[in-house]
């Protein structure tokens, strides 16, 4: 019922989608390297090794999560650009 949506379109969309994934990409980076510094400059005081045990596994989850979105929206960045430079390239053939 809709016709194909045009070429122009789709690059709009997939460069867009590329600055937009590439700046949350920026923000998570940024936020990831705060809070790994923020965990480095405050060591951990307590005589329990229960406790340490824990603050360590949970500064690492944290830092390892934020990790995981920097790279997953850099991901989609990269793949949105590779997109769109596909789609041109076949627009030109």
């Amino acid at each position: 019922m809709n016709p194909e949506p045009e070429n122009s379109n789709t690059l709009l969309r997939s460069f867009s989608g590329a600055a937009i994934a590439g700046v949350l990409a920026t923000g998570a980076y940024l936020l990831t390297r705060s809070i790994a510094t923020t965990f480095a400059a405050k060591p951990i005081f307590s005589d329990n090794a229960t406790a340490i045990n824990i603050s360590i596994a949970v500064r690492t989850l944290v830092v390892g999560i934020c990790s995981l979105a920097t790279f997953v929206f850099a991901l989609a960045a990269i793949g949105l650009i590779a997109f769109g430079i596909q789609s041109v390239l076949q627009k030109n053939s």
